[in-house]
C-alpha cells in the first residue's frame, strides 16, 4: 500500500505521460515498480523499459507484473545506472524520474544530466523531488531529509533554478508544477519538472 502522498506524485506523472501521447516509456530508478506497473497495465503503451541499480527491487517488480494484469507492450528491466545508459535507450517518447534524483551524490547530477539530455535524449522527461521547502509542515527537524537513502533535497527555488539551467543547455524547454499541495509559503510536498524537447532541436 502507498502513502498519500506517494499516489499524488504517481498521479501527477501518470497524468502528464498520458497527456503527451507517448507510446515508449523509460522509467529510471523504477525501484518495485509503483508507476511502472500502472503504466504496463495501460494498452495505450507500446514499450516500457525500467532501470534501477538494485536488483532485489527489480526481482520484486517482476514479481509484481506477473500477477498483474498487463497490457501487450514490450517489457524490458535492467539492472543498471540511470547516468550510464545503453545507446538503445536513446529517442524514447519519455522517460520519467519518480523521487529518484535526490538519491544521487550531487557530485554526480552532472552525469545525470549528460545522460538524459544528451545521450538518452527523450522527447518528454519527467522529474520529481520532494520538496524541501515544505519539510517544516511535515515535521522534518532542521538540518535533516525525509528519508536516510537522500543526498539532498531542494527547495522549490533550488530546483527551478536547476531546471531552467539545464532546459536551456540542452535545448528543452521546462515548467514546474508543485504536487500535493499549494501552500501559500510553502508550495506542494512534492515538485515537477516537465521538460520538453524543443522543435528546433529536433529539426522539426
Amino acid at each position: 500500500m502507498t502513502s498519500w502522498l506517494h499516489e499524488e506524485r504517481l498521479k501527477a506523472m501518470l497524468d502528464v505521460v498520458e497527456a503527451s501521447g507517448a507510446r515508449r516509456v523509460l522509467d529510471l530508478g523504477c525501484g518495485d515498480g509503483d508507476m511502472f506497473v500502472r503504466l504496463a497495465a495501460d494498452p495505450r503503451y507500446t514499450e516500457l523499459v525500467g532501470v534501477d541499480i538494485c536488483r532485489a527491487s527489480l526481482d520484486r517488480l517482476r514479481s509484481r507484473l506477473a500477477a498483474a494484469k498487463a497490457g501487450a507492450c514490450r517489457i524490458d528491466l535492467r539492472e543498471a545506472s540511470m547516468t550510464d545508459p545503453a545507446p538503445d535507450l536513446a529517442g524514447f517518447d519519455c522517460a520519467i524520474l519518480v523521487e529518484t534524483i535526490e538519491h544521487l551524490a550531487p557530485g554526480d547530477l552532472s552525469r545525470l544530466e549528460q545522460a538524459l539530455f544528451r545521450k538518452m535524449r527523450p522527447r518528454l522527461a519527467v522529474i520529481s523531488t520532494p520538496n524541501a521547502d515544505f519539510n517544516r509542515l511535515l515535521g522534518v527537524p532542521p538540518g535533516r531529509m525525509r528519508h536516510p537513502g537522500h543526498r539532498f533535497e531542494w527547495g522549490r527555488a533550488q530546483f527551478r533554478h536547476w531546471c531552467a539551467r539545464v532546459a536551456g543547455a540542452a535545448g528543452y524547454s521546462v515548467r514546474v508544477e508543485d504536487i500535493a499541495g499549494q501552500h501559500p509559503d510553502f508550495g506542494g510536498a512534492s515538485q515537477m519538472a516537465v521538460f520538453g524537447l524543443d522543435a528546433r532541436a529536433t529539426g522539426q
